[in-house]
C-alpha cells in the first residue's frame, strides 16, 4: 500500500538532516541593512540574529537613534526571514520521499 516504507523513512532522515543543514549554513548569512540617512547600519544573520549595529557619532537625538534603528533592524529582518524561508522549503521539498497524494509542496 505505501511501497517501500523504509526507504520513505530514510529520505525523512535525509531532509531532515538537509534542514538542519541549512540551519547551520543560515548562520553564516550575514545581512547589512543601512538607515535611509546612513547613519544606523545593523548586520543580521538569515538566521535572524543580530551580529553587530553601528551608529553614526554625529547622532545625538535619542529618538532619532531609536526611528533609525528600527526601521534599519526590520529591513534587515525582513530580508533574513525572506531567505531562511526560501532556503528551508528548498531543502525540504528536495529531502522529501515523492509519497502520492501528499504534494505539501505543490
Amino acid at each position: 500500500m505505501f511501497g517501500d516504507l523504509s526507504g520513505m523513512m530514510g529520505k525523512l532522515k535525509e531532509a531532515q538532516q538537509k534542514i538542519e543543514e541549512t540551519k547551520k549554513r543560515l548562520d553564516t548569512i550575514l545581512i547589512d541593512e543601512t538607515s535611509a540617512n546612513g547613519q544606523v547600519k545593523v548586520c543580521v544573520t538569515a538566521n535572524k540574529q543580530v551580529r553587530s549595529i553601528s551608529i553614526d557619532e554625529n547622532i545625538t537625538d535619542k529618538e532619532e537613534i531609536e526611528d533609525y534603528l528600527i526601521i534599519a533592524l526590520n529591513k534587515a529582518l525582513s530580508r533574513a526571514n525572506e531567505i531562511s524561508e526560501t532556503e528551508l522549503a528548498a531543502a525540504a521539498k528536495n529531502g522529501m520521499p515523492n509519497i502520492p497524494g501528499m504534494d505539501m509542496f505543490g
